[in-house]
């Protein structure tokens, strides 16, 4: 597999680019030399760009940039985890796992029950971290869409707007909550019609260490999510989005080669 690299920037066939430090540094690491094949994307636009290795210096890599070349390795669904942020430095992994999995969006939160409780200039240099590590796990997995990491919300304000956004259209999205109490078993809670155009983003919310709290639950539920569950078993924090994104990638792709 050539190595591929995220470029937060546009590009052009035939430009020439000095990658930045640490790209540069991960190429080296390689011991790529001029004249191998490297692929760059930016992760909004759905391309790939083919490019070349011209030079190999002290501190950068210099590359020639080819052809475009359009991919698809998405989910059929734009799926939101929002999820009460996991103690230990859990979320990194999380935040990895996900990407790996498909997810569109990480939306970090503040519970009732929250262990990390981050705000301000703490919160905003977190959300970077994560940011950073998304773009590393789409670099590795071969998506060429990096997940979009929320700046931490409290539940309530993130709740408040999700119903704003319902309020003026703007989203048609599924909602699902991952629930110790009674709810369906994943696979019959999702509407038939999950994997087409009628339903254009599904949002996965799931609690921290200890699950929501009873008044959050319930503010969840009058917003609109359906509670579901996983099985019998207890899954951590960081573990119960990570399966649900896993069953969904086998169900959207269960009939593709």
């Amino acid at each position: 597999m050539q190595p591929r690299i995220f470029l937060a920037r546009a590009v052009a066939p035939g430009e020439v680019l000095a990658l930045p430090e640490a790209e540069s540094r991960h190429l080296q690491v390689l011991r790529l030399q001029p004249g191998d094949a490297v692929v760059l994307f930016n992760g909004d636009d759905g391309l790939e760009w083919q490019a070349e290795v011209t030079r190999i210096g002290r501190a950068e890599v210099e590359l020639r940039i080819g052809a475009a070349v359009r991919v698809e390795r998405e989910l059929p669904i734009a799926v939101t985890v929002a999820l009460g942020v996991p103690a230990n430095e859990r979320m990194d992994a999380l935040v990895e796992k996900a990407t790996e999995l498909g997810a569109a969006a990480i939306q970090p939160l503040v519970c009732e029950r929250s262990v990390v409780r981050l705000a301000g200039d703490r919160a905003e240099a977190r959300r970077r971290h994560w940011s950073a590590v998304a773009a590393s796990a789409s670099e590795q997995c071969g998506r060429v869409r990096v997940p979009h990491v929320g700046a931490p919300l409290k539940f309530e304000v993130w709740l408040r707007s999700l119903d704003a956004d319902v309020a003026a259209r703007r989203d048609r999205s599924a909602r699902l909550l991952l629930s110790f109490a009674a709810g369906a078993l994943l696979p019959t809670a999702l509407p038939s019609s999950l994997f087409d155009a009628s339903v254009p983003a599904l949002v996965v919310l799931s609690g921290p260490e200890g699950g929501l709290a009873a008044s959050e639950e319930s503010a969840a539920v009058a917003a609109g999510f359906v509670r579901v569950t996983l099985g019998r078993r207890v899954l951590r924090a960081d573990t119960a989005p990570l399966a649900l994104l896993a069953w969904l990638g086998l169900a959207a792709f269960a009939d593709r080669p």
